[in-house]
């Protein structure tokens, strides 16, 4: 096999390799599956301990955990599963996703501010009776 012939054949293989790889997206493995679903397990069991034992007695308390305990289930569902981090799509998806946790969080805080609002300026003889 001639020089020539050598490199055009490695270039092929290189070019068949990166046409794989040419986003970094991250391929899931029978392990990283397996620790996502275990995690997912458990994230999701202590949260229905909590609430079906009463172990705190403050139910705000308690949604409080049962959010923080979604919040971290998401995490996990996106990093085992959906194998988003920062090297993926060039970073595009992880800059996707902050931009929608950021639009997502205005339209809530806007909601709640203004449904606040309007239930104090809008009765406010009805907070009297």
């Amino acid at each position: 096999m001639s020089q020539n012939q050598a490199e055009a054949q490695r270039g092929h293989h290189d070019a068949h390799h990166d046409g794989h790889d040419a986003h970094g997206a991250a391929h899931g493995s029978m392990r990283g599956y397996v620790t996502g679903f275990l995690l997912s397990v458990v994230l999701t069991a202590i949260p229905f301990w909590l609430v079906m034992n009463d172990v705190l007695s403050n139910s705000t308390l308690t949604a409080i955990v049962i959010m923080l305990f979604a919040a971290v289930q998401i995490v996990v569902h996106m990093v085992y599963f959906l194998h988003m981090n920062g090297r993926s799509e060039g970073g595009w998806t992880m800059l996707a996703l902050i931009f929608t946790i950021l639009i997502v969080a205005i339209a809530l805080a806007g909601s709640l501010w203004v449904m606040y609002h309007l239930n104090t300026n809008m009765m406010p003889d009805m907070h009297r009776m």
